[in-house]
């Protein structure tokens, strides 16, 4: 900030994860400006099924302060943007970001018309620490606020598995005008900053999932952003796969020899990739040599299916009964 009598840590701003930095405003509205743009030409267009914003994402931003490497969050511009545009619109937030969105769900933790559900790896294991299944909204919110946090090392199947299971039963029963997915690709098994163990295989099958809910319970309507991802290797790819399905383009499962070139050259600290989707995980191998540790994650994964069968779904058609 130019004026020097205000105290940037105040707003999250500082040494740490959102330092301030020339061009911080300009650079963090455009991000807002393109993901408002995208949900806009989605209400607003029949002939525009779907709407993606690579560069959005910023889902830990709170409505008083950064957080999270995100200054402003998009995500909540967008979703209040579309709610000035119809009062009584529904909207199903999804995140699959690793860390939990945080800022999207505080947001509208009180309001039934904004659903957020959230993917990620367990706040007891990573930032923001939040995330629980205790959190479901409050007043006339509760019951729209749904958690699924995974644990350390969770495989493709067993990710893909609950995902396939929950998310088309809960957008069913929603019913959604729009869909908002956060597509953070961070979960992937050699991501530095998280420890999960989901492949871009995996990301394959949670984007035709999403297409197919989109068309059968969410009004046809599909506004996506980016999120997290730490590698140059793994975030082209998985976003590409993303952005394939959206737009119904078939690809092959190869990369352009000239871009394998160039990734050795600039990111030669990282795995090369030869393929567009990996097909296996680190993870999925590791469990074959300790059934007593993927014994206990499918139990884990177990509970968090019968919650959302005996606590998530219930609640849902409830609350939209007495509305």
């Amino acid at each position: 900030p130019e004026d020097i009598t205000i105290q940037p840590y105040l707003y999250g701003l500082g040494p740490g994860d959102n330092p301030i930095f020339k061009g911080m405003y300009e650079a963090s509205a455009l991000v807002c400006g393109a993901s408002t743009l995208a949900a806009d030409l989605v209400w607003k267009n029949d002939d525009i099924m779907i709407g993606f914003n690579p560069a959005g994402g910023l889902h830990h931003a709170q409505k008083k302060r950064a957080s999270g490497f995100c200054i402003f969050n998009d995500i909540a511009v967008a979703i209040h943007h579309l709610k000035h545009l119809k009062k009584d619109i529904k909207i199903a937030y999804l995140d699959i970001d690793c860390h939990h969105g945080d800022g999207v769900q505080w947001l509208f933790y009180d309001d039934p018309n904004v659903l957020t559900i959230s993917f990620h790896e367990s706040g007891k294991f990573l930032f923001p620490g939040t995330g629980h299944t205790n959190e479901v909204g409050e007043g006339p919110g509760k019951g729209f606020s749904l958690n699924f946090p995974l644990l350390p090392g969770t495989s493709n199947r067993m990710f893909v598995k609950l995902f396939r299971y929950c998310v088309p039963r809960i957008l069913e029963a929603y019913s959604p005008d729009v869909l908002f997915t956060q597509l953070g690709v961070d979960m992937h098994f050699n991501d530095p900053l998280t420890q999960m163990g989901v492949s871009i295989s995996a990301y394959k099958d949670i984007a035709q999932t999403l297409y197919t809910c989109t068309h059968d319970y969410c009004n046809n309507k599909w506004v996506a952003v980016g999120g997290g991802g730490y590698l140059m290797t793994v975030v082209p790819r998985a976003w590409s796969v993303f952005l394939a399905r959206m737009l119904d383009v078939k690809l092959e499962n190869k990369l352009p020899n000239d871009w394998i070139q160039q990734v050795k050259k600039d990111v030669p600290n990282e795995d090369t990739p030869y393929l567009l989707w990996d097909h296996d995980d680190k993870s999925e191998v590791q469990l074959l040599s300790h059934p007593e540790i993927a014994k206990k994650m499918i139990d884990y994964n177990k509970e968090l299916k019968n919650l959302c069968d005996n606590e998530y779904l219930p609640n849902i058609s409830q609350k939209i009964k007495e509305s």
